[in-house]
């Protein structure tokens, strides 16, 4: 590299820095979700593949002001949908540096000290989850990653390959769509995948759940996985972990937590009863770039039993016997799908050296406040309903004046939504919930305060009013 180069890089890095430090600084004032526009497609795709390169300077600011100015800001204090990220600057830093030095966190030849931090962070968080000493895990790109690979685990152990054709799983109409798709991808046809119902609060119906299970060995089949969820994507709900895990333990069937959300509670003192149960689980998913804010992709597969993971994945070709190991070494390319991985566990272990874990906990709470603060609020407006209560950051609601038809009421709650994204002060969407569409809101960004959640219902509301006078003035004119 000549110093021509080296300066350049230099500089470029730290206007990369202010620029992102100066963003971040001010991300209440900005919308929350900026769609591109036809032009600035249109520019990007005129862009093309220049033979000789161009300058570093303005590669940034077309980076900066063309592609990162357009997104929904996940890390935005108003960004209510989905499940957000809202990444700490702490997280950011943790990624500046780990790609900047690239570890391959493949091996214990080529990342020791990596892989050795992989393997504390592992612990620490098994041992959040009430886990014994035999247990261990590791970080993967996200939930569907992490799902993958707990259920690829589960296969393994509780059938033979001859029995892979019978093997029965049982989710329910709340575990999250991945989770159909993993197992799809595992070569599991429709007819080997059960939607148990949910109850009154979207919790699995484990009545159900046990006549499915007999229904299926006097059938000859073979029930072999339970995935339970800890914190759903639609309402937080939780499901009954211990009577799934007795049902488990009576059928010798594995137990899978999905808590890629939801399980982020185990570091609070305060809320991680809410998850009374979820130690009895084979497997835990668990991702950290949600409510552990951590830049994406960071999650994590924990395991009970952690050479279960070994058995399942765990390879010896000739062009890797050089790495092997020895004692409490870790080659994580034998515990999982992945070969080549980056160093994901280096930013979460960062983040709690610099924040501690005491502070990470009254982040993770201060979401349970949040929404509880949103629910407050919407009870204070007599034409809207609360559709499920505030629970690990979650609130579902409606508008619901009597004035208008249920479909009216479906179509004026989406406009209120459409309403809301245009405005940009906040990000709220839809769900549907025993077929109605309601506005959900999921409060996690440590940031965000009291004002933002009251604000946020008071437009909701003021959009709902606005929206209603339209149909209103709609229906009289069909009159």
């Amino acid at each position: 590299m000549n110093e021509s180069m080296k300066s350049e890089l230099y500089q470029s890095i730290q206007y990369i820095a202010q620029s992102y430090l100066s963003s971040y600084e001010s991300v209440s004032d900005q919308r929350a979700v900026t769609i591109a526009d036809k032009e600035t497609i249109k520019r990007l795709r005129n862009i093309g593949f220049p033979k000789t390169g161009r300058p570093l300077k303005s590669v940034i600011d077309e980076m900066i002001d063309e592609v990162y100015a357009n997104q929904a800001i996940m890390q935005h204090p108003r960004f209510f949908a989905f499940v957000p990220s809202p990444a700490t600057p702490v997280s950011w830093l943790a990624d500046v540096l780990t790609y900047s030095y690239n570890p391959h966190a493949g091996s214990w030849l080529q990342s020791s000290s990596a892989s050795c931090i992989e393997q504390e962070v592992i612990q620490w968080l098994c041992q959040q989850a009430g886990y014994p000493d035999s247990a261990g895990g590791l970080f993967v790109s996200g939930g569907s990653m992490s799902n993958l690979t707990a259920l690829i685990t589960a296969r393994n152990v509780k059938l033979t390959e001859n029995e892979y054709a019978d093997g029965i799983a049982y989710l329910s109409g709340q575990t999250h769509s991945c989770v159909t798709r993993n197992l799809r991808i595992m070569g599991l046809r429709s007819e080997q995948i059960r939607n148990i119902s949910t109850d009154d609060e979207y919790r699995m119906n484990v009545t159900q759940l046990e006549q499915e299970i007999i229904k299926d060995i006097k059938k000859g089949k073979k029930p072999f996985v339970v995935v339970a969820t800890a914190g759903t994507t639609n309402t937080g709900s939780v499901d009954p972990l211990h009577d799934i895990a007795d049902l488990c333990e009576k059928y010798d069937l594995w137990m899978h937590v999905d808590g890629a959300y939801g399980g982020s509670v185990l570091i609070s003192p305060k809320y991680k009863h809410l998850l009374d149960g979820i130690n009895r689980a084979d497997s835990i998913t668990w991702d950290a770039h949600k409510w552990l804010f951590q830049t994406y992709g960071c999650s994590m597969i924990l395991m009970k039993e952690e050479r279960h993971l070994i058995n399942c994945f765990s390879t010896h070709p000739e062009y890797l016997k050089d790495a092997v190991t020895e004692n409490d070494q870790r080659n994580y390319w034998d515990w999982g799908p992945e070969l080549t991985r980056p160093a994901r566990s280096l930013k979460l272990w960062f983040t709690i050296q610099a924040l501690g874990t005491e502070k990470l906990s009254q982040m993770v709470e201060h979401g349970i406040q949040l929404a509880e603060w949103a629910e407050s609020e919407i009870k204070k407006y007599p034409e809207w309903e609360i559709i499920t209560s505030a629970q690990l950051a979650i609130v579902n609601f409606r508008y619901a004046s009597y004035h208008f038809d249920e479909h009216e009421l479906e179509l004026i709650n989406a406009k209120i939504s459409q309403k809301m994204i245009e405005d940009g002060f906040a990000c709220v969407l839809t769900t549907k919930l025993n077929g109605k569409t309601v506005l959900r809101i999921c409060a996690i960004h440590p940031d965000a305060t009291e004002a933002d959640m009251r604000n946020t219902i008071h437009l909701l509301n003021h959009y709902a009013n606005e929206t209603g006078s339209e149909y209103k003035k709609q229906n009289i004119s069909k009159k």
